[in-house]
């Protein structure tokens, strides 16, 4: 999904209030799976940053334009007891190899058009190209298809690939995964007494509009009724019940919609006025209204429910606002206008980091137990980088696409960790 926004809990100050707590907590557990007092220096935790010898190598090559955001290093090897290290799921007890090869197959079927022609034509780092990204894939598939255990998999991987790691926030490699997914809502394509709050079309002569766009406030007033006033009358998409839904249809992206008749469909980004997103977790904040750390998305949709009237307080702060399309049942799509897979897509930063490609992530990711309650896991999932974000700038950051639902929306919420970022090519 072309989205610009992310979850509402997505802002500076917060995550690096926050990261330090998460950090601290996967550190201690990845100490504990690898064992750093009784292993070898290759089987420790530091093994996942970037070794000071590349980052200098890094910094002596580097041109005056712009330095490279990928460091060359061989595959990590995995140790005894280290079960993060492995992709285990694409094996497991319900294998999740078949979606990971549609992930793979919708980034070969985009390495073949013009637009990844034009994308990788001026790609900065030196070594990546759109016929080593396809043929990387094309390897990597057949591999998948002959392997029957992640040791297996990964013991292939350090024999014919090569690691591009990202560099990271700090140089180090240091990554800050976020998450986010599809909304499943109630809607009506009529308006009704129950259903009031639209989502709108793209506006025809949106592109002769002048700038500085309206505001959200201008568009469609402080509770969310008054487009019809304006700009957007007759622009109206859908209807939804809740005040709160359309934004969030808005921070996602995208959304699947159950009818009021009975059947369902699906809309997608559209377009988008010219301002960025202000977080209304960071204003609830600001007015003292909830403590800044610790803030998840659970928290302020929480605060939301025991005090929706301030919903036209907040959300007219948020000055940006998005369009939508139907897209009749088609799944949420990714910048480069393919299908995401949900824990097989990943949106980075396009103006640095290489579209369509193979990539392995290690991070705390939250999970659902066989008792069905959440418990973070440090994690190895291998991914296709298809999507982006306006929100998702710079060598250090991703976010992580984990489907469509209430339980992707519930794991979304509280998806905030550090992280590695890798991509995978053959040597």
């Amino acid at each position: 999904m072309k989205k610009i926004l992310v979850e509402l809990v997505k802002f500076p100050n917060f995550i690096a209030i926050t990261i330090l707590v998460v950090l601290s907590i996967s550190l201690l557990r990845m100490q504990s799976l690898a064992n750093p007092e009784l292993s070898p220096p290759e089987c420790r935790v530091k093994k996942w940053d970037i070794p000071v010898s590349l980052t200098d190598e890094k910094q002596n090559i580097s041109t005056q334009k712009q330095k490279a955001v990928l460091i060359q290093r061989t595959p990590i090897t995995c140790c005894q007891g280290d079960a993060s290290c492995l992709d285990e799921v694409i094996y497991g007890e319900i294998p999740d190899k078949k979606a990971l090869l549609t992930a793979i197959d919708r980034s070969l079927e985009y390495l073949k058009t013009q637009g990844a022609v034009t994308a990788y034509q001026n790609y900065q780092v030196a070594g990546i190209s759109r016929d080593r990204v396809f043929k990387s894939l094309q390897r990597f598939r057949k591999i998948l298809l002959t392997t029957n255990s992640p040791t297996e998999l990964h013991q292939a991987i350090e024999r014919e690939f090569i690691y591009y790691q990202s560099i990271g926030k700090d140089n180090k490699g240091a990554v800050l995964f976020t998450a986010y997914y599809e909304p499943l809502y109630a809607a009506s394509r009529v308006p009704t007494a129950e259903y009031r709050y639209p989502v709108y079309r793209l506006p025809p002569d949106f592109n002769s509009w002048s700038k500085p766009h309206p505001t959200r406030l201008q568009l469609e007033g402080a509770d969310g009724l008054q487009a019809a006033k304006g700009k957007l009358r007759g622009l109206e998409l859908f209807w939804l019940r809740d005040r709160l839904e359309p934004y969030m249809v808005q921070i996602q992206g995208s959304a699947k919609l159950q009818l009021t008749d009975g059947t369902q469909t699906t809309i997608g980004y559209a377009g988008n006025t010219a301002y960025n997103y202000k977080s209304i977790g960071r204003e609830l904040a600001n007015d003292g209204k909830l403590p800044l750390q610790g803030m998840t998305m659970p928290i302020i949709l929480d605060y939301f429910q025991k005090h929706p009237q301030e919903l036209n307080i907040y959300i007219p702060r948020d000055r940006s606002f998005v369009f939508f399309q139907e897209n009749h049942g088609e799944p949420a799509q990714g910048s480069i206008n393919v299908p995401l897979t949900a824990e097989r897509s990943i949106a980075t930063d396009k103006s640095l980091m290489p579209p369509g490609a193979l990539a392995l992530i290690r991070a705390s990711i939250p999970l659902v137990n066989s008792t069905g309650n959440m418990e973070e896991r440090i994690i190895s999932r291998y991914v296709l980088d298809q999507d982006t974000g306006g929100a998702i700038k710079g060598a250090g950051r991703v976010d992580y696409f984990l489907g469509t639902g209430k339980i992707a929306g519930d794991r979304a919420g509280v998806t905030v960790s550090n992280g590695q970022l890798f991509y995978l090519l053959l040597k």
